[in-house]
Protein backbone atom coordinates (compact mmCIF):
# COMPACT_ATOMS: atom_id res chain seq x y z
CA UNK A 1 0.00 0.00 0.00
CA UNK A 2 1.35 3.42 -0.96
CA UNK A 3 1.55 5.80 2.00
CA UNK A 4 1.89 9.54 2.30
CA UNK A 5 3.84 9.36 5.58
CA UNK A 6 5.72 6.51 7.26
CA UNK A 7 7.22 6.83 10.75
CA UNK A 8 10.05 4.63 11.99
CA UNK A 9 10.87 4.01 15.64
CA UNK A 10 13.56 1.89 17.21
CA UNK A 11 10.91 0.43 19.49
CA UNK A 12 7.14 0.24 19.66
CA UNK A 13 5.89 3.39 21.44
CA UNK A 14 8.70 5.66 20.12
CA UNK A 15 6.51 6.97 17.33
CA UNK A 16 3.43 7.40 19.50
CA UNK A 17 5.34 9.43 22.09
CA UNK A 18 7.21 11.64 19.63
CA UNK A 19 5.08 12.20 16.53
CA UNK A 20 1.83 10.37 17.24
CA UNK A 21 -0.22 13.56 17.16
CA UNK A 22 1.16 14.50 13.77
CA UNK A 23 0.38 11.07 12.33
CA UNK A 24 -3.18 11.29 13.66
CA UNK A 25 -3.57 14.77 12.20
CA UNK A 26 -2.24 13.66 8.82
CA UNK A 27 -4.77 10.83 8.79
CA UNK A 28 -7.58 13.26 9.64
CA UNK A 29 -6.47 15.40 6.69
CA UNK A 30 -6.93 12.44 4.37
CA UNK A 31 -3.35 11.19 4.15
CA UNK A 32 -2.41 7.52 4.41
CA UNK A 33 -0.04 6.94 7.31
CA UNK A 34 1.98 4.08 8.73
CA UNK A 35 4.45 3.15 11.46
CA UNK A 36 7.30 0.67 11.69
CA UNK A 37 8.98 -0.58 14.87
CA UNK A 38 12.46 -1.70 13.91
CA UNK A 39 12.77 -4.11 16.87
CA UNK A 40 10.37 -6.27 18.85
CA UNK A 41 11.36 -4.93 22.27
CA UNK A 42 12.72 -8.19 23.61
CA UNK A 43 15.26 -6.37 25.82
CA UNK A 44 12.70 -4.06 27.43
CA UNK A 45 12.58 -4.06 31.23
CA UNK A 46 8.78 -4.35 31.33
CA UNK A 47 6.66 -6.57 29.13
CA UNK A 48 7.99 -8.69 26.28
CA UNK A 49 7.71 -9.09 22.50
CA UNK A 50 4.23 -10.65 22.57
CA UNK A 51 2.81 -7.99 24.89
CA UNK A 52 4.52 -5.22 22.96
CA UNK A 53 3.12 -6.49 19.66
CA UNK A 54 -0.43 -6.42 21.03
CA UNK A 55 0.08 -2.91 22.38
CA UNK A 56 1.55 -1.80 19.05
CA UNK A 57 -1.51 -3.13 17.23
CA UNK A 58 -3.84 -1.31 19.62
CA UNK A 59 -1.94 1.98 19.29
CA UNK A 60 -2.03 1.72 15.49
CA UNK A 61 -5.79 1.23 15.64
CA UNK A 62 -6.22 4.30 17.84
CA UNK A 63 -4.06 6.42 15.52
CA UNK A 64 -5.95 5.22 12.45
CA UNK A 65 -2.85 4.00 10.63
CA UNK A 66 -3.22 2.46 7.19
CA UNK A 67 -0.26 0.14 7.82
CA UNK A 68 2.01 -0.89 10.67
CA UNK A 69 4.61 -3.60 11.16
CA UNK A 70 7.43 -4.76 13.41
CA UNK A 71 10.78 -5.79 11.96
CA UNK A 72 13.07 -8.34 13.57
CA UNK A 73 16.23 -6.30 14.13
CA UNK A 74 17.64 -7.31 17.54
CA UNK A 75 16.67 -4.95 20.36
CA UNK A 76 19.63 -3.17 22.03
CA UNK A 77 21.77 -4.26 19.07
CA UNK A 78 20.27 -2.03 16.42
CA UNK A 79 22.96 -1.08 13.89
CA UNK A 80 23.06 0.43 10.42
CA UNK A 81 24.37 -2.77 8.84
CA UNK A 82 23.83 -3.69 5.21
CA UNK A 83 21.47 -6.48 6.25
CA UNK A 84 19.33 -4.06 8.23
CA UNK A 85 19.43 -1.45 5.48
CA UNK A 86 18.00 -3.99 3.06
CA UNK A 87 15.12 -4.64 5.48
CA UNK A 88 14.29 -0.94 5.73
CA UNK A 89 14.76 -0.40 1.99
CA UNK A 90 12.24 -3.18 1.34
CA UNK A 91 9.69 -1.50 3.65
CA UNK A 92 10.18 1.89 2.00
CA UNK A 93 9.84 0.42 -1.47
CA UNK A 94 6.73 -1.49 -0.43
CA UNK A 95 4.95 1.59 0.92
CA UNK A 96 6.53 4.37 -1.22
CA UNK A 97 5.96 7.11 1.39
CA UNK A 98 6.24 10.75 0.35
CA UNK A 99 7.78 11.62 3.73
CA UNK A 100 9.53 9.53 6.35
CA UNK A 101 9.78 10.25 10.08
CA UNK A 102 12.88 9.16 12.00
CA UNK A 103 14.36 9.82 15.46
CA UNK A 104 16.62 12.83 15.94
CA UNK A 105 20.22 11.75 15.45
CA UNK A 106 21.41 12.80 18.94
CA UNK A 107 19.82 10.58 21.58
CA UNK A 108 20.30 8.97 24.98
CA UNK A 109 19.43 5.44 23.82
CA UNK A 110 21.99 3.99 21.35
CA UNK A 111 19.20 2.21 19.45
CA UNK A 112 17.56 5.57 18.73
CA UNK A 113 20.75 7.09 17.34
CA UNK A 114 21.36 4.01 15.22
CA UNK A 115 17.73 4.06 14.03
CA UNK A 116 18.17 7.65 12.86
CA UNK A 117 21.20 6.74 10.80
CA UNK A 118 19.67 3.50 9.52
CA UNK A 119 16.47 5.18 8.30
CA UNK A 120 18.26 8.17 6.77
CA UNK A 121 20.70 6.04 4.79
CA UNK A 122 18.06 3.51 3.77
CA UNK A 123 15.73 6.26 2.54
CA UNK A 124 18.43 7.39 0.14
CA UNK A 125 19.57 3.92 -0.90
CA UNK A 126 15.98 2.85 -1.62
CA UNK A 127 16.15 5.05 -4.73
CA UNK A 128 19.13 3.24 -6.23
CA UNK A 129 18.01 0.98 -9.04
CA UNK A 130 20.90 -1.46 -8.77
CA UNK A 131 20.07 -2.46 -5.19
CA UNK A 132 18.02 -5.59 -5.74
CA UNK A 133 15.06 -6.33 -3.50
CA UNK A 134 12.63 -7.53 -6.18
CA UNK A 135 10.87 -4.14 -5.96
CA UNK A 136 10.86 -0.92 -7.94
CA UNK A 137 13.25 1.70 -6.54
CA UNK A 138 11.73 4.60 -4.64
CA UNK A 139 13.16 7.48 -2.62
CA UNK A 140 11.01 9.50 -0.19
CA UNK A 141 10.95 13.23 -0.80
CA UNK A 142 12.10 14.12 2.70
CA UNK A 143 13.18 12.63 6.03
CA UNK A 144 11.74 14.53 9.02
CA UNK A 145 13.34 14.00 12.43
CA UNK A 146 11.23 13.95 15.59
CA UNK A 147 12.29 14.78 19.15
CA UNK A 148 12.54 12.15 21.82
CA UNK A 149 14.70 13.00 24.86
CA UNK A 150 17.17 15.60 23.58
CA UNK A 151 15.86 18.88 22.27
CA UNK A 152 16.77 20.66 19.04
CA UNK A 153 15.97 23.96 17.36
CA UNK A 154 13.01 22.86 15.20
CA UNK A 155 12.61 23.57 11.50
CA UNK A 156 8.85 23.61 12.12
CA UNK A 157 6.23 22.68 14.72
CA UNK A 158 2.94 20.94 13.97
CA UNK A 159 -0.19 22.07 15.85
CA UNK A 160 -1.67 18.86 17.28
CA UNK A 161 -4.11 20.51 19.69
CA UNK A 162 -7.21 18.84 18.25
CA UNK A 163 -5.52 15.41 18.31
CA UNK A 164 -3.59 15.40 21.57
CA UNK A 165 -6.17 13.33 23.45
CA UNK A 166 -5.97 10.61 20.80
CA UNK A 167 -2.18 10.76 20.90
CA UNK A 168 -2.24 10.12 24.64
CA UNK A 169 -4.75 7.30 24.17
CA UNK A 170 -2.30 5.69 21.73
CA UNK A 171 0.54 6.15 24.23
CA UNK A 172 -1.56 4.57 26.97
CA UNK A 173 -2.16 1.54 24.77
CA UNK A 174 1.25 0.46 26.11
CA UNK A 175 -0.22 -0.52 29.46
CA UNK A 176 2.75 -2.65 30.45
CA UNK A 177 5.00 0.38 30.37
CA UNK A 178 3.25 2.71 32.77
CA UNK A 179 2.99 3.13 36.53
CA UNK A 180 -0.65 4.19 36.41
CA UNK A 181 -3.17 5.57 33.97
CA UNK A 182 -5.45 8.60 34.34
CA UNK A 183 -8.51 6.40 34.77
CA UNK A 184 -6.76 4.85 37.79
CA UNK A 185 -5.92 7.97 39.79
CA UNK A 186 -6.70 6.16 43.05
CA UNK A 187 -4.45 3.21 42.28
CA UNK A 188 -1.83 2.53 44.98
CA UNK A 189 1.85 3.35 44.32
CA UNK A 190 3.97 0.74 42.60
CA UNK A 191 3.99 -1.11 39.29
CA UNK A 192 0.85 -1.23 37.19
CA UNK A 193 -1.36 -4.20 38.15
CA UNK A 194 -0.65 -6.06 34.90
CA UNK A 195 3.06 -6.26 35.68
CA UNK A 196 5.24 -6.82 38.73
CA UNK A 197 8.40 -5.80 36.89
CA UNK A 198 10.97 -3.20 37.88
CA UNK A 199 10.31 0.51 37.70
CA UNK A 200 11.67 2.41 34.69
CA UNK A 201 11.71 6.06 33.66
CA UNK A 202 8.49 5.45 31.69
CA UNK A 203 6.74 3.69 34.57
CA UNK A 204 7.16 6.62 36.96
CA UNK A 205 3.90 8.51 37.39
CA UNK A 206 5.48 11.84 36.38
CA UNK A 207 6.50 10.56 32.94
CA UNK A 208 3.10 11.15 31.34
CA UNK A 209 2.98 14.59 32.92
CA UNK A 210 6.33 15.36 31.29
CA UNK A 211 4.94 14.42 27.85
CA UNK A 212 1.97 16.71 28.42
CA UNK A 213 4.23 19.58 29.50
CA UNK A 214 6.57 19.05 26.54
CA UNK A 215 3.73 19.13 24.01
CA UNK A 216 2.23 22.21 25.66
CA UNK A 217 5.54 24.03 25.57
CA UNK A 218 6.10 23.37 21.87
CA UNK A 219 2.51 24.32 21.15
CA UNK A 220 2.99 27.62 22.96
CA UNK A 221 5.82 28.45 20.56
CA UNK A 222 3.33 28.62 17.70
CA UNK A 223 0.33 29.99 19.57
CA UNK A 224 -1.30 26.56 19.95
CA UNK A 225 -2.21 24.40 22.95
CA UNK A 226 -0.11 21.41 21.89
CA UNK A 227 2.62 20.94 19.31
CA UNK A 228 5.23 18.47 18.04
CA UNK A 229 8.61 19.74 16.74
CA UNK A 230 10.56 18.46 13.75
CA UNK A 231 13.92 19.23 12.21
CA UNK A 232 15.19 18.62 8.68
CA UNK A 233 18.77 18.61 7.45
CA UNK A 234 18.13 20.47 4.20
CA UNK A 235 16.86 24.03 3.62
CA UNK A 236 13.11 24.28 3.06
CA UNK A 237 11.85 25.92 -0.13
CA UNK A 238 9.22 28.64 0.32
CA UNK A 239 7.41 29.91 -2.78
CA UNK A 240 5.35 32.65 -1.12
CA UNK A 241 6.98 34.09 2.01
CA UNK A 242 4.15 36.60 2.51
CA UNK A 243 1.65 33.74 2.78
CA UNK A 244 3.94 31.28 4.56
CA UNK A 245 4.94 33.74 7.29
CA UNK A 246 1.53 35.37 7.53
CA UNK A 247 -0.86 35.29 10.51
CA UNK A 248 -1.80 31.64 9.91
CA UNK A 249 1.77 30.58 10.67
CA UNK A 250 1.22 31.76 14.27
CA UNK A 251 -2.23 30.30 14.62
CA UNK A 252 -3.82 33.76 14.28
CA UNK A 253 -6.89 34.37 12.15
CA UNK A 254 -6.36 37.38 9.86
Amino acid sequence: MNLDALAFGAHADDVELSCGGTLIKLGALGHRTGAVALTRGEMGTRGGPEIRAREFDRAAEIMGLSAHEMLDIPDARLEATWENKLKVIAVIRAHRPRIVFAPYWVERHPDHEQASRLVRESAYLAGLRKIETGQEPFRPFRVLYYQSRYEFSPSFIVDISAYHDRKMSAVLAYQSQFHHRPEEEDAPPGPAPETAEAETMLSRPEFLDAIEIRDRRWGSRIGAKYGEPFVVREPLAVDDPADFFGPGALGINP
